[in-house]
């Protein structure tokens, strides 16, 4: 409250009750734990790699072919539905501030293509549908989602359904900076609905 139309906030003891002082105090020096937020919202990572498993049931399988079991050793299958997790995972992008999905691929096959555009990823979720019967047959997922806010990000994630017992269930690379409290928000989401078994 002013008297003399002025942005300038004057002391509530000019005129005010208690609750207008303490109000008063609070804008004029903010409390420690609002300035640690600020703090933590400013600290950046960069180029991050994460690896982790779901906490579901694992089943060891044949690999498809000889080769592949003399490259990839010993597979296993997780028992998880491709198509939520990967609803899941664009919805956790979403929440972390991501806008655009690049790109979807499903068993090395493009699905969706599209880094030119802009704000597409919250329709991309909404139409998943279209691409529903890919993903729910699929073996593997690869999404590539753009952070284009204060700082500049491209996300990799591999989803596996069937990967080699030396892969895990979701390989993330994050090319670019991103502030620490997105991640977070993105890593706690996932935990929060799915479930995550090991972090590296």
């Amino acid at each position: 409250m002013t008297r003399y139309d002025s942005s300038f906030r004057e002391p509530p003891w000019v005129m005010g009750s208690p609750k207008e002082v303490m109000d008063w105090m609070d804008a004029s020096h903010p409390r420690k734990k609002d300035e640690d937020k600020h703090r933590h919202d400013k600290q950046f990572l960069k180029n991050l790699h994460i690896k982790f498993d779901f906490d579901v049931k694992r089943t060891e399988v044949d690999p498809s072919s000889f080769l592949s079991k003399i490259i990839q050793g010993k597979m296993v299958e997780e028992d998880f539905e491709l198509l939520p997790t990967t609803e899941l995972i664009l919805r956790g992008l979403a929440k972390a501030k991501f806008r655009n999905t690049a790109k979807i691929v499903v068993d090395k096959k493009i699905l969706y293509n599209h880094p030119e555009k802009k704000s597409d990823l919250r329709k991309t979720i909404d139409d998943i549908g279209e691409f529903s019967s890919e993903i729910s047959k699929g073996k593997n997922v690869e999404i590539t989602a753009v952070l284009a806010d204060v700082e500049k990000c491209t996300a990799i994630i591999k989803i596996n359904k069937i990967h080699s017992k030396k892969e895990h269930s979701v390989d993330i690379q994050m090319r670019g900076e991103i502030r620490k409290g997105i991640y977070h928000t993105f890593l706690n989401y996932l935990n929060e609905k799915i479930g995550l078994r090991e972090k590296f």
